[in-house]
């Protein structure tokens, strides 16, 4: 049987990596029963973290899903990892819960992760709530890092429950709401939970006209008129509640577990969700369990037994085991077995899901990440998660022969679990490209793809695409005769080269006269040039924008063949570029970037010297945006001192613009690996 929507809480927990984001979903777990015992990150026994690699770095590298029970209240857990590598895993979460729980770690203070965790959720009109952990610490005081919060996001950040005592004094948390644990504190903490309990009263009433008449007229307001409106206000984003204790001593936990279950909104308190019907009409898809079935994969996980296992929040509807429903993007048509939910790695089985949901399905053969879920009658298309382009990309080899057939094979399931890891293969280099958000991301890929498959890979840097041209006219001549005893061959092809406008790629001409070369031959005389077009004059890159202009020949009545022609329009063709001033191309990127204002400069100063160009900034949102075009051999690895330039706080996009012609006094270093990248070839 399903839980009615407005009993469904889904929440993702967010914060920068360290702040406790795993041990506090672990706590919450034992807390309401889930589990029996808490495991421990350093233990590597936590029911989030399980695989091999996060048990050894001891951090979360990708997102978990796990649920509990609050009461009469189910609660999906979404735990995503801190790193801005894995951003992707944030941005997945984000579409199918409904309220951010932001960890602060009251050691550091408001570090990126808690800064992104906000940003994120607030844009994507999630509510927040923040849970300031390892107050048990030294160091550490939750009436300065409230200050921070408020400081850094406003004064609609509000503290619910505030420590009794402090670092290794800290025993529990009083109740703000309810008054439960006030009585445990004395002295100036009594005066400033009482403070902070004003506070909370008066951030309420300011969220509804009626309430702060009243409050200004009494003072004062009952315990339900606050807790009505707190509700209300959360879901709406205009108060962030302020939560506190300390995860691993289990302080502060359950108390947070019942602001979740009470407080914070339930799928049915979000707008109603935009989808798109078969006819691509669009229109509000209201969340009903009686409705048409419409889901969405929000995330897919790769299970060494169970196989693929596709997660999807439903938005309306309802769907049950052992039934079907219809892949709007792929026009398929999906049995399936039976429904669960996860607790980590563990399933639960599920009758149903309906709709606020969250829910699995193992062994689905054409769904992926990001697909909509319907009924084959009632189609419905909800907008896709807009994942970010990734930011570094290298080149890998596999190791061995025997490792070549396994690699692709191993890549398309690790690309199908996270998308912001994505494999190509460059069509000119035939090198197999990865690509993804920074070093830490492909790294782990790469040791995932040997954990759990057995592959090893050899990674490089990827080659630059590079093309050649010319930017000058020039001519050719060449006599091709060759008597071997028998039927010989000839042919004497003349011809002009000349440069084209950037991106026209390549035209033959033929300005012959008097049938000096004949058509069948001049056909000969193309096919022959546009095999010289793949092997440049310079460092040996493809050839383009040129145009190749056939203006005399001569042929022999026996021996002049097709394979003769080819070869002298070939070597004439070559002899004419070399006369053209030849250069090489290189690929040029538009770049934007979104830093903290106070590193525009910063940025700016590090373009230019790796020959970028800043073709404008605008202000967006507390950031800057610098729009700039810069060479693609400068960016492979540009994301690293990004980081380094703006503490991790940087991000930006790349795609094609154009090819430009590359500075001279780079040419012979060009030159010069292309020489050692074919001669390895040839050894290899």
């Amino acid at each position: 049987m399903s839980i009615e929507t407005k009993n469904i809480r889904n929440i993702i927990l967010a914060g920068h990596s360290g702040c406790g984001k795993t041990s506090l979903a672990e706590a919450m777990l034992c807390a309401s029963g889930a589990i029996s015992r808490m495991g421990s990150v350093d233990a590597g026994n936590t029911v989030s973290d399980y695989n091999e690699d996060e048990k050894e770095r001891k951090c979360s590298l990708s997102s978990s899903l796990m649920n509990l029970k609050a009461g009469a209240v189910k609660v999906n857990m979404i735990d995503t990892p801190g790193y801005t590598d894995f951003v992707g895993e944030m941005i997945g979460g984000l579409r199918a819960a409904d309220a951010s729980l932001v960890v602060v770690n009251a050691m550091g203070g408001i570090e990126l992760g808690t800064e992104r965790g906000y940003k994120m959720a607030k844009e994507r009109g999630v509510s927040p709530v923040f849970f300031i952990n390892k107050l048990d610490k030294d160091n550490t005081e939750f009436d300065r890092t409230l200050e921070a919060l408020r400081k850094r996001f406003g004064k609609h950040c509000v503290a619910l429950t505030y420590p009794q005592g402090g670092q290794s004094s800290l025993k529990g948390v009083a109740n703000l709401l309810t008054g439960q644990g006030m009585d445990a504190l004395a002295g100036e903490d009594k005066a400033k939970a009482e403070a902070a309990k004003s506070a909370l009263a008066e951030s309420v009433a300011e969220t509804d006209d009626a309430l702060l008449e009243k409050y200004l007229e009494k003072g004062e307001l009952s315990a339900d008129e606050i807790r009505g409106a707190l509700r209300k206000a959360v879901a709406e984003g205009r108060i962030a509640p302020v939560l506190c204790g300390a995860s691993t001593s289990m302080v502060g936990v359950r108390e947070l577990l019942e602001v979740i279950a009470g407080y914070l909104p339930s799928p049915a308190d979000r707008p109603a969700v935009e989808a798109a019907d078969a006819g691509g009409e669009k229109k509000a898809l209201e969340l009903d369990s009686n409705g048409p079935f419409a889901a969405l994969v929000f995330k897919t996980l790769s299970d060494p037994y169970m196989g693929q296992i596709t997660i999807f929040k439903v938005f309306s509807g309802k769907v049950a085991g052992n039934s079907g429903f219809y892949n709007v993007n792929k026009g398929a048509r999906e049995k399936i077995g039976p429904i669960f939910s996860l607790v980590g790695k563990n399933q639960s089985p599920m009758d149903e899901a309906s709709a606020g949901d969250i829910a699995c399905v193992a062994k689905l053969k054409d769904t992926s990440t990001n697909d909509c879920l319907s009924d084959e009658k009632a189609q419905l298309k909800v907008d896709p998660i807009q994942f970010p382009e990734p930011a570094i990309s290298f080149s890998l080899k596999p190791k061995s022969r025997a490792d070549e057939d396994k690699i692709s094979t191993a890549l398309r399931k690790l690309t199908a679990e996270d998308p912001t890891f994505q494999l190509t293969r460059d069509e000119q280099t035939q090198e197999m490209i990865v690509a993804g958000m920074g070093d830490i991301h492909i790294n782990l890929m790469i040791n995932r793809m040997r954990l759990r498959y057995g592959v090893a890979a050899d990674v490089g840097t990827p080659k630059v695409a590079y093309k050649e041209t010319i930017v000058g006219k020039g001519s050719g001549m060449y006599r091709h005769k060759k008597q071997t005893g028998g039927s010989g061959q000839f042919a004497e092809v003349g011809l002009h080269v000349e440069p084209l406008p950037r991106g026209t790629g390549f035209e033959f001409a033929s300005a012959i006269k008097g049938g000096a070369i004949s058509a069948p031959f001049m056909a000969s005389c193309e096919k022959g040039i546009r095999a010289a077009l793949n092997s440049g004059i310079q460092a040996g890159y493809p050839i383009v924008d040129v145009r190749a202009t056939v203006y005399d020949g001569k042929m022999h009545p026996v021996d002049s063949k097709d394979i003769a022609f080819q070869i002298a329009a070939r070597y004439a063709f070559q002899e004419g570029l070399e006369k053209a001033r030849p250069v090489i191309l290189e690929p040029i990127m538009d770049v934007e970037f979104v830093v903290p204002e106070q590193y525009m400069g910063d940025i700016a100063g590090s373009l230019n010297q790796r020959r970028g160009r800043v073709m404008g900034m605008e202000a967006a949102d507390g950031s800057q945006v610098i729009k700039a075009k810069v060479p693609l051999d400068e960016m492979y690895k540009y994301v690293n001192e990004m980081k380094s330039i703006t503490g991790g706080r940087g991000a930006y996009t790349m795609t094609f613009s154009h090819y430009e012609t590359v500075p001279s006094h780079l040419v012979a270093g060009i030159v010069e690996q292309a020489k050692v990248a074919k001669k390895e070839e040839q050894e290899a």
